[in-house]
C-alpha cells in the first residue's frame, strides 16, 4: 500500500514539533486523500459550528509554528475520499489589524512553514451580515482558488420576513452555494458531497473587482439578484434601545450580575450540601475499611482532599450555564459594545472587554483570546490585567470563607449578605484589572487607534444541546484539573505533613497529636517559617501551608486547608474553620483574618499556568515575573489594610 507522511506543526517558543502522520494511498475500498480544505469567515458566522458537524470528534488542536495562534483541523472521511479540513481564526478582511487575522492572510498564502497551503476554500458566510461577508468572499476570490460559499443562519432569515434563493446566489457568483443550520444539521450532508470533487467547482466567470467602491457594486448587484431583503427585527431594536444605553443598559447588566452571584448562592447549596456530605462519608468508611497509613492517605489525603474541591462543581456548572445563556442569546456582544467607551478611559477598548469577561471562567483563554485586539499596546495591558478578573479557580476559595464567615441574612429585599460580598470581590477586582491595565498601558506610551468592530448578532434563543455542551466542556476542565493538578497536590501534600514521623509529648489526644505532627513535619515548618512575614496579615501556619499549596492551582487552598484542619474536628470544613483557634485562645479566622484573605486572593497571581501562558504570549519572562512580583506586592499591601481596618471597626 503507497502511504504519504504529513507532518503537523505544534508551536513551541519560537519553534515547532512534528508528529508524522500516515495516510493510506490510493487502493481499492481504501479512502484516498484529496488535500486540505481551510474555512475562512468572519467571526460569529457559524464557522466553527459547521466545522464541528463536518468533523465529528476528530478534530486535532496545535499552534501555528512560531505563534500562539490555535489552529483546529481534521481528516474527514467523505466515503472513499479524506479531506483535511482547517478551521481558520475568524477575519473580516484579508487586510490584517491582528495576529489572529495575520495568521489567516499568510495561511492562504501558504506563507506558513510546514503548514501545507489550502487546495480550495470554503467561504462560510452569515446569511443575516451576508453583505459584509461578500466583501470578504470578493477578497478570497482574488486567491484564485476552487471556492464555494456555505451560508448560515438561513432559518433566521425566514423567520424575519426575508429569503435567499441560493440557486440565484450561485448563479450571481458563479460558485457551488449551499445554505446550511449547522446546529441542526440541515445542508451539511451537501457540503460534505461538495468536498469530495472541490476541482470540480464552478468558477466566477470573472474576478469580482479588487477596489472599494467596484467591489461595494458588485456585492449589492449580487444582492439585489438573489436576495429579499430581511424585515427589521423591531424586537431586537426595542431591546438594544434597552441594553445599549449608556445609564440603562449599565443598570441591566449591574442587576443581572447580582442576580448570577445571589444564585450561586442559593441554587447551589443544597447539591454542595449533598456532595460534602457524600465524600465525608467515603473518606471516613476507607480509613474505617483499610486501618493504617495506606488507608489515612487514601481517605484523609485523596479522598478529602479532591473532595473538598469537588464540592463546589455545582457551582461551577451553575457558572457557566449563566455564561453560556448570556452569550448564545446574544447580551455577550452589547455588553462588550457598551464597556467600549469605558474601556478605552483606562486605555483598553471592547475586544479588551471580551478576553477579560472570558478571564472570569480562567484567566489563560483570557489571555490567549488578546491575539485579536491589534494594537500592541492595549494588548499587552489586557494579558497583565487578565489575572486580576475573578476566575473559577477563585471561586472555591470564596465560597468556603463566606458560607464560614458571613451570616445568610437579607440585606435589601431578595439580595442576601452572602451573595452581596461574592459581588463585591468580583467588582474589586474587575475594577483592579482596569486601573492596573492603565498604569501599564500608560508606562508603555500611546499607541496608533485601531477601529474597534464589534458584531451586534440578532438575539437567539440558543438549542438547549449547545448550553449544556458549553457547561460540559466548563465542567469537565473543572473535574481534569481535580483529577490531575489537585489530585497530585494532596498527596504530595499529605505526605509533606506526616513526614518526618514525630513522636509526640505525652499526655495528647489523638486530635492533638497529629495535629502537633502536622505542625512539626516538612510543610509544618515551612508553614512555620513563614509565619513572621505573615503574620501581620493574620495567618498562621496552616494559612501559609495552603498560600503554597494555592500556587500549584488556586482550589489546592481549601483542599490543603481541609488536611491542615482535619485533627480539629469531624465537622465539615466550613464548621472546622469556625472553631480554630490560635495559641491564645482566640479564632484563628477572625474578621481581620478572614478578610485579609479574600482580598489576598483578589490580587495574588497564584496560578503557574497561568505564569506560563503568559511566558508564551508575551515570549519572553519579563513580564510574567513582573506580574508575579507586582501582583504579590498589591495582593501583600491590599490584605494588610483590608485586616488593619476591619480590625479597627469590629
Amino acid at each position: 500500500m503507497a502511504e504519504r507522511v504529513d507532518t503537523d506543526h505544534c508551536a513551541g517558543d519560537g519553534g515547532s514539533s512534528r508528529r508524522a502522520r500516515r495516510r493510506p494511498g490510493p487502493a481499492a475500498g481504501v479512502a484516498t486523500a484529496t488535500g486540505h480544505v481551510a474555512l475562512v469567515g468572519s467571526p460569529n458566522a457559524g464557522k466553527t459550528t459547521l466545522f464541528n458537524a463536518l468533523s465529528g470528534l476528530r478534530a486535532k488542536t496545535a499552534n501555528y509554528p512560531g505563534v500562539t495562534v490555535s489552529r483546529r483541523e481534521a481528516d474527514v472521511d467523505l466515503g472513499g475520499h479524506v479531506v483535511t479540513l482547517v478551521d481558520l481564526p475568524g477575519t473580516y478582511s484579508l487586510e490584517p489589524i491582528s495576529p489572529d487575522e495575520q495568521i489567516v492572510v499568510d495561511a492562504l498564502h501558504g506563507r506558513v512553514p510546514g503548514i501545507d497551503a489550502p487546495d480550495a476554500l470554503v467561504v462560510v458566510a452569515d446569511a443575516t451580515t451576508l453583505e459584509r461577508s461578500l466583501l470578504l468572499l470578493a477578497e478570497v476570490l482574488q486567491l484564485g482558488l476552487p471556492t464555494c460559499l456555505v451560508v448560515t443562519m438561513i432559518d433566521e432569515v425566514v423567520a424575519r420576513g426575508g429569503s435567499i434563493d441560493v440557486d440565484r446566489l450561485g448563479v450571481a457568483l458563479g460558485l457551488p452555494v449551499v445554505g446550511v443550520v449547522g446546529h441542526r444539521g440541515v445542508g451539511v450532508e451537501t457540503v460534505r458531497q461538495l468536498l469530495t470533487d472541490p476541482g470540480s467547482w464552478d468558477r466566477p466567470a470573472l474576478t469580482p473587482p479588487g477596489s472599494g467602491l467596484a467591489r461595494s457594486a458588485w456585492v449589492d448587484s449580487v444582492l439585489r439578484s438573489a436576495i429579499t431583503p430581511l424585515q427589521p427585527d423591531r424586537r431586537t431594536r426595542r431591546a438594544d434601545a434597552v441594553l445599549l444605553h449608556p445609564v440603562w443598559g449599565t443598570l441591566v447588566f449591574v442587576v443581572v450580575m447580582l442576580a448570577f452571584f445571589q444564585s450561586t448562592f442559593v441554587f447551589a447549596a443544597p447539591a454542595m450540601d449533598a456532595i460534602g456530605t457524600f465524600f465525608d462519608w467515603l473518606g471516613q468508611s476507607v480509613v474505617d475499611a483499610l486501618p493504617g497509613v495506606f488507608g489515612q492517605l487514601i481517605g484523609e489525603g485523596i479522598i478529602a482532599g479532591v473532595g473538598s474541591v469537588l464540592v463546589f462543581l455545582p457551582q461551577i456548572l451553575l457558572l457557566f450555564l449563566i455564561v453560556a445563556l448570556l452569550e448564545k442569546v446574544g447580551y455577550m456582544a452589547r455588553a462588550a459594545f457598551l464597556a467600549d467607551r469605558v474601556m478605552g478611559r483606562f486605555g483598553l477598548e471592547g475586544r479588551s472587554f471580551v478576553s477579560m469577561l472570558s478571564s472570569f471562567a480562567c484567566a489563560i483563554p483570557g489571555i490567549m483570546s488578546t491575539r485579536t485586539i491589534p494594537s500592541d499596546r492595549r494588548r499587552m495591558a489586557t494579558m497583565m490585567a487578565a489575572p486580576l478578573m475573578t476566575c473559577s479557580a477563585r471561586l472555591p476559595v470564596y465560597t468556603l470563607l463566606i458560607a464560614a464567615f458571613v451570616p445568610d441574612e437579607p440585606v435589601v429585599g431578595p439580595l442576601r449578605a452572602q451573595g452581596l460580598v461574592l459581588f463585591g470581590l468580583y467588582v474589586l477586582g474587575a475594577v483592579s484589572g482596569l486601573v492596573y491595565a492603565a498604569l501599564f498601558s500608560a508606562r508603555r506610551g500611546a499607541g496608533a487607534a485601531v477601529p474597534f468592530t464589534m458584531e451586534l448578532p440578532p438575539y437567539r434563543l440558543p438549542t438547549v444541546r449547545a448550553v449544556l455542551r458549553t457547561m460540559w466542556d466548563a465542567a469537565w476542565a473543572f473535574l481534569r484539573k481535580a483529577g490531575t493538578i489537585i489530585l497530585a497536590a494532596s498527596i504530595v501534600l499529605w505526605m509533606l505533613l506526616h513526614l518526618p514521623v514525630v513522636e509526640p509529648p505525652p499526655g495528647l489526644s489523638e486530635a492533638e497529636a497529629t495535629s502537633y505532627q502536622m505542625e512539626n513535619s516538612i510543610a509544618g515548618r515551612i508553614g512555620t517559617g513563614l509565619e513572621p512575614v505573615f503574620a501581620p496579615l493574620g495567618f498562621n501556619w496552616q494559612i501559609n501551608v495552603a498560600l503554597l499549596g494555592s500556587l500549584a492551582a488556586r482550589e489546592v487552598f481549601v483542599s490543603t486547608l481541609a488536611l491542615t484542619t482535619a485533627s480539629d474536628s469531624e465537622d465539615a470544613l466550613p464548621e472546622r474553620l469556625q472553631t480554630l483557634e490560635r495559641p491564645d485562645g482566640t479564632p484563628l479566622f477572625d474578621a481581620p483574618t478572614v478578610a485579609a484573605l479574600l482580598v489576598f486572593f483578589v490580587y495574588a497571581l497564584q496560578c503557574l499556568s497561568t505564569v506560563a501562558v503568559l511566558r508564551r504570549e508575551t515570549n519572553s519572562w519579563r513580564w510574567p515575573l513582573f506580574a508575579m512580583g507586582s501582583m504579590f506586592v498589591l495582593a501583600y499591601t491590599a490584605a494588610l489594610v483590608a485586616h488593619t481596618i476591619t480590625a479597627a471597626v469590629t
